[in-house]
């Protein structure tokens, strides 16, 4: 790591920090790169690294341009029984990712996140950490629904992040795509 850095300060490249996959309820047990090879081999190991790197990368300039910091992400991977690789589980959600809003984002102070960090704040601020049985208040509940909604609004381009513009087909170069105010109408009716 650089020296002087400064909290949520940006790297001058992105980190594979990989982590092992604990037994259900348990925390993952994060290992230095090196250990990956032990597990998996170099060139698996390599490969992991590589593709976890690209899939950050595409997915922070992709964030960026909806006005999110992809501060960090966990991805799982996995093998088929054929030993091919493949990305398993959730992939670049609230719960797997910590997006920051990139209007608000200064260094050297904690960032407002659109995770389960506002969650973790007040149980931690209530002395409930790690307690059971908590009945969280209706509030706290909103409030941690509206930061998850909102980095999905933004991500996807949806309510109020869409874009603006007529409903109609816009060409260009070959390409078409739609330009609606409507996304949320077109959402729903999506099939898949």
């Amino acid at each position: 790591m650089p020296t002087g850095l400064v909290e949520s300060e940006k790297l001058e490249k992105p980190l594979f920090t990989p982590s092992t996959k604990a037994d259900q309820g348990e925390h993952d047990e994060n290992i230095h790169p090196d250990k990956v090879k032990d597990i998996c081999g170099p060139d698996l190991a390599a490969q992991i690294e590589s593709i976890a790197l690209q899939v950050y990368s595409e997915a922070a300039t992709y964030a960026l341009e909806r006005g999110l910091i992809l501060a960090d992400t966990k991805l799982e991977f996995g093998l088929l029984p054929n030993k091919q690789l493949i990305l398993i589980d959730e992939l670049l959600t609230p719960d797997s990712s910590r997006y920051w809003s990139a209007a608000d984002y200064v260094a050297g102070r904690p960032q407002a996140s659109f995770d389960k960090q506002y969650l973790r704040d007040w149980l931690i601020s209530n002395n409930l950490k790690n307690a059971e049985g908590v009945k969280l208040p209706e509030d706290v509940v909103l409030k941690t629904r509206e930061k998850y909604e909102e980095a999905r609004d933004r991500v996807m381009g949806i309510g109020a992040f869409a874009p603006k513009g007529k409903v109609g087909v816009k060409v260009d170069a070959g390409e078409a795509g739609i330009q609606t105010d409507q996304v949320t109408d077109s959402v729903k009716n999506l099939k898949v």
